[in-house]
């Protein structure tokens, strides 16, 4: 793009973009005055907040909400202990992002702050108090007027773990003409797999910027496990960080297994602890013997151990033969199932999965995860993997499969950050 060409494209996106702001934000401002939402955020929006000396040697990350906070820990730690000269900033577009970045990263990363609103002035505010080498955006966030004023500012903008879902690519084919320019003022974008290469490149982006990274969340360690609930020839099935109204569920749906699997034995991690006594009240309307991890029961004298101790659900998952992920049969839109699928444990999830969304389509479409949809389905499903010897072990090599196909990522992005710094 000519120099001209950019200054008038910058110079209309930002007329529309402010005109947009002043004669909608009104109304936004008012409701959220009235419901008291994302209070103490909007002037940190304009770039009118109070930071450390930002001015150099600045490192900056981007991620919109949940699932792109947590799927950057491993990267904020190894850039951090890779670049020790340089200072870590973490913006999100979320309050909930917010909250669990400073609850994450408070220790590893210098200042967390809120992206700014997607007009020059807020974006200028920003950047005087804030001047990054570089800026790496998790998955997708298009803002015309932040690439923009990056690009006037030479100030290298990249996306990294970038992808684009199946019902968003359609609104960007549609929208092509606008969304290719913006997309071509990136530097670099680093997607998750071949398929999102050519989604970018199909809505306009020029292919010589795009490259595929693999997925930075699949970048997991595998925790040594010293978990010994002594099953012997048993089966262990775990349901890990349940919610209240799904633990009648997961009891009744292994009650029904036990009919006809007499070896299958039950773990249940409750995500909260204050939810045992819920656990043992619906436990009590079963006759089955149930002991508990913080007393070092297991498996020798119980049918159930109820996992009431921190820390130790991803050890557990390791021990177990099949893993039911929680938060998928409620409105809490599901917990992470890497965490059981990187030992190679078949999965099974409900149908709330909003917060890890992209994962279960890897998961699900290379048969290492399978969604259910109510109680009926689960006991099916968990029927055939402990009655169908062929069908348990393709799923368990379809974890390790899909792990050794994803990993890498984390290494390619820190060597691209190395190469764009001349470090």
């Amino acid at each position: 793009m000519g120099i001209i060409m950019f200054n008038f494209f910058s110079t209309i996106f930002d007329i529309l973009a402010t005109i947009s702001f002043i004669l909608f934000y009104p109304i936004v401002f008012l409701t959220r005055l009235h419901t008291k939402k994302d209070s103490g955020t909007r002037l940190t929006k304009l770039g009118l907040f109070k930071s450390p000396e930002l001015k150099e040697n600045v490192i900056m990350f981007h991620a919109v909400s949940v699932g792109e906070v947590l799927s950057l820990e491993k990267l904020l730690k190894k850039t951090k202990e890779q670049f020790p000269n340089y200072k870590l900033v973490l913006t999100t577009g979320t309050k909930t992002g917010q909250e669990l970045a400073h609850k994450k990263y408070s220790e590893i990363v210098d200042f967390i702050t809120y992206f700014p609103f997607d007009i020059s002035f807020a974006i200028n505010n920003f950047l005087n108090k804030i001047n990054p080498s570089i800026v790496l955006i998790a998955e997708t966030e298009l803002w015309p007027n932040f690439a923009i004023q990056f690009k006037k500012r030479n100030i290298p903008l990249l996306i990294i773990n970038g992808r684009i879902s199946d019902k968003s690519l359609g609104s960007y084919k549609n929208l092509k003409l606008f969304f290719s320019p913006i997309l071509n003022l990136y530097s670099k974008i680093y997607t998750q797999s071949e398929l999102d290469k050519e989604r970018f490149i199909e809505i306009g982006t020029s292919s010589e910027k795009v490259e595929v990274m693999k997925n930075l969340k699949f970048d997991i360690d595998k925790t040594p496990s010293d978990i010994d609930l002594k099953k012997g020839e048993n089966k262990v099935l775990i349901a890990g960080s349940t919610h209240s109204g799904e633990n009648e569920i997961l009891i009744s749906a292994f009650d029904k297994l036990r009919q006809s699997h007499k070896n299958l034995k039950f773990i249940i991690a409750p995500r909260h602890l204050e939810r045992v006594k819920e656990i043992e009240q619906i436990l009590s309307n079963y006759n089955y013997t149930f002991g508990y991890r913080s007393k070092n029961n297991d498996f020798t004298n119980f049918d159930i151990i109820i996992l009431d101790t921190l820390g130790e659900l991803k050890k557990t998952y390791a021990f177990s033969d099949i893993a039911f992920i929680g938060g998928s049969f409620n409105k809490t839109g599901g917990h992470n199932p890497l965490e059981a699928t990187v030992y190679n444990v078949p999965t099974i999830t409900g149908p709330s999965i909003k917060n890890f969304r992209d994962i279960y389509s890897i998961l699900t479409k290379a048969g290492a995860a399978v969604l259910v949809n109510n109680q009926s389905e689960l006991e099916k499903t968990l029927d055939k993997f402990l009655s169908d010897s062929e069908f348990y072990k393709n799923t368990k090599e379809n974890c390790k499969n899909i792990f050794q196909d994803q990993q890498g990522a984390l290494e390619f992005v820190i060597d691209k950050i190395k190469s764009i710094l001349n470090i």
